[in-house]
């Protein structure tokens, strides 16, 4: 039968081996004390089973709360941990309850997180993966050969319908690619989301019909699930390509739902990801969360952006693009999404890390911001990873393109 493999980082005060058998009893057949009807039948076809230990260091302080140690030592270790599918089947929310649900709450340990799975083959045949991925999206804007440029409306919120369609005049007209809702909107006092839709689409599809080019925005349609279907289809029938949604918001479920019916392209936007994973010691690791939410079906994910606002460490989002680029089944494969406080500047960085043209590239203020406008923003991106490609250093770039240079007098000391 065939079997899901979860590699869990712990720290214990007991040893880890022990600490171990704990999470495969708890996360399957097992409780704290025997019961009745766990026979030895039951356990073989359906407890969890330790694959393999492996010991590292050992520290003097707890990372989270948990059982105290007698001798004040804490143990870590990789631990590997298998499950037969025939506990869950093709179940998503299940599996996810069995790989972490409870296991947080056990007072044996006092640091846990999951960093990879291993899924068998089947998955790859029972679930579809994305439905344009990498290959669609390009398909959809008509760009290949470079990263898709892109941007968020700012103000995140408060602007009207028809001002986000006239920033957004302005931007297709520069050569935009992408434009999307920030996630703090979906349908505001001043901004319906049926009233958005009708605005920014009338523009998009204008400047389709006149250049050939549409501009692929996502609209957020993030909310409880049968209002996302409502959305989703205005969308659909105003001609738009792509639909946001707040997967940690929304939720497994509810989100799949929307991503079954494979008509958008669907941007994945993982707000609250710190929550999840900024411990190192608690939650999961970009590894795991990708690869569910691919299963799930999601086109384009955020992997945060090298030199960014935030607290992720370069080599973090270079193994987070990795992740995202590497082949899943026969499944097309997920678009990253490079963001936060990004400008043409980190462009070079990128691509030498990364040496992939394969990103959505967003920046907000980055082209919004731009000294000569927005227009300028979007020229002056391109104009980076067109030199970034091409071997030019930033300083080449610079004497090079004026929109560039521009970039690195507003945003080069930031």
């Amino acid at each position: 039968m065939e079997r899901v493999t979860a590699t869990y980082y712990i720290e214990t005060p007991y040893a880890p081996e022990r600490a171990a058998e704990v999470l495969a009893g708890e996360q399957s057949s097992g409780t704290f004390v025997a019961v009745p009807g766990e026979t030895q039948e039951l356990k073989q076809r359906f407890a969890a089973k330790v694959e393999s230990v492996e010991v590292l260091e050992t520290v003097n302080e707890p990372a989270i709360p948990g059982a105290l140690s007698k001798e004040g030592k804490y143990h870590r270790a990789i631990v590997k941990v298998s499950w037969s599918i025939e506990n869950f089947g093709y179940n998503l929310p299940v599996m996810v309850s069995t790989l972490q649900g409870n296991l947080y709450e056990i007072t044996q340990f006092t640091g846990l997180k999951l960093m990879d799975i291993e899924l068998p083959a089947s998955f790859g045949e029972k679930f579809n993966g994305p439905a344009f991925g990498i290959e669609g999206c390009r398909k959809l804007t008509g760009v290949q050969n470079r990263p898709l440029i892109g941007t968020i409306i700012k103000p995140s919120i408060g602007l009207t319908p028809l001002q986000t369609a006239d920033m957004v005049k302005i931007l297709a007209e520069a050569g935009i690619d992408f434009v999307k809702d920030d996630e703090l909107l979906s349908s505001s006092a001043n901004s319906s989301f049926d009233d958005r839709v009708n605005a920014v689409m009338k523009v998009i599809n204008s400047h389709a019909d006149r250049t050939g080019k549409k501009v692929m925005y996502a609209f957020n349609i993030s909310g409880e699930t049968d209002e996302m279907l409502q959305r989703y289809e205005k969308i659909l029938k105003s001609g738009g390509t792509c639909a946001m949604v707040s997967i940690n918001s929304v939720g497994l479920s509810g989100a799949k739902k929307v991503f079954d019916q494979r008509q958008l392209a669907i941007h994945a936007h993982r707000n609250g990801w710190g929550m999840l994973t900024r411990h190192p010691l608690l939650g999961i690791d970009f590894r795991a969360y990708q690869k569910i939410w691919r299963l799930a079906g999601v086109d384009q994910l955020h992997v945060n952006g090298i030199q960014n606002k935030f607290w992720e460490s370069d080599d973090s989002v270079v193994n987070s693009i990795e992740a995202c680029l590497k082949k899943m089944y026969d499944h097309k494969t997920v678009l990253p999404v490079v963001s936060s406080g990004q400008w043409g500047g980190q462009a070079f960085e990128t691509y030498r890390r990364t040496k992939t043209v394969d990103l959505l590239y967003m920046a907000g203020g980055g082209i919004m911001a731009h000294p000569m406008g927005a227009a300028a923003g979007v020229v002056a991106l391109q104009q980076a990873w067109k030199a970034a490609v091409d071997g030019l250093t930033l300083e080449e770039a610079a004497k090079q393109y004026k929109e560039f240079a521009a970039a690195i007098a507003k945003f080069g000391k930031k």
